[in-house]
């Protein structure tokens, strides 16, 4: 079952459009990092999905309706991200205990477990929180509401590495426990890859990639031998990185070779390198621009 469908959606602040004609699908059951560089539309992605904002423009279906003031989506979606908030009348017990009245799917159990292992104090305030413990706590609601759509937009913000690695690990072993649609946020791969299953990669408010996170490992391969070597299998092709040293080269280029091709590059002493997930995201979103070190090697007259 579809989940999330997104059919030609643009979201414009004013002049400049954040979201820009974006067609993608998510479906039921299926962990999914919405990848992406600052400001490229996360965020906005995550909470038209939640129906906190509407599209500009194009249609949006979550659970077969359109999210906005819907209280089908409201009822089986949660939105967990650096602004969520309670009411400083209860405590962090009462909200605990709210949540058990308010999610069909609570686990409580789980819950005071969590809140257990990361020491919290059942009669603090959430807003009395550090900023790293109120990000933990607001994780410990998204993970225990078992929400049919749980969607955690940079959660980990202000978490401590331990913390984190905490956060993702609990994830990991509910969500095998208790499947459901997971959407999860992050411009770190590096830290979430182990997760996921799909990657939806935004650039420039457009899908960049959206797939299995090892058809995204699969796009790109380095090439490292003999620069002269290098250069004569990759000067018609788009490089989205490269290195020299000395007579030796090193080249990041789309894995598009044929059998034959890869042959004759073994054949002149050209090594083809897997390169990682988080490899590829940053090539396939650095752009024209070829990185900081182009910064450095422009003349002062360009």
């Amino acid at each position: 079952m579809t989940v999330i469908k997104f059919n030609n959606v643009t979201k414009s602040y004013r002049t400049h459009s954040v979201l820009d004609h974006m067609d993608f699908t998510i479906e039921e059951g299926v962990l999914t990092g919405v990848i992406g560089r600052n400001g490229v539309g996360k965020s906005t992605l995550m909470k038209i999905s939640a129906g906190y904002i509407q599209a500009t423009s194009g249609e949006v279906q979550v659970f077969s309706e359109n999210p906005f003031n819907s209280l089908k989506v409201s009822a089986n979606s949660i939105l967990v991200d650096d602004t969520m908030s309670f009411s400083d009348k209860l405590s962090l017990s009462d909200i605990l205990k709210e949540a058990n009245r308010f999610y069909l799917n609570w686990d409580a159990q789980l819950a005071q477990r969590l809140f257990d292992y990361f020491s919290f104090h059942p009669d603090v305030r959430h807003k009395h929180l550090s900023k790293g413990k109120k990000s933990t706590f607001n994780a410990i609601i998204g993970i225990a509401s078992h929400c049919p759509l749980t969607i955690f937009d940079e959660p980990t913000t202000g978490m401590d590495t331990a913390v984190r690695k905490d956060f993702y690990r609990a994830l990991l072993k509910d969500y095998i426990a208790n499947p459901r649609t997971i959407l999860l946020s992050s411009h770190h791969l590096e830290e979430i890859e182990d997760l996921l299953e799909d990657i939806l990669l935004i650039h420039d408010g457009k899908i960049r990639f959206h797939g299995p996170i090892t058809d995204l490992q699969e796009m790109l391969v380095k090439l490292v031998g003999k620069k002269v070597n290098v250069l004569a299998h990759t000067s018609k092709r788009t490089i989205f990185g490269s290195q020299v040293n000395g007579a030796y080269s090193e080249v990041l280029v789309e894995n598009k070779f044929t059998a034959d091709e890869k042959i004759r590059l073994s054949e002149e002493g050209i090594k083809m390198i897997p390169v990682s997930a988080n490899d590829a995201y940053v090539a396939l979103t650095t752009g024209a621009k070829g990185g900081i070190d182009d910064v450095f090697n422009r003349t002062a007259t360009d």
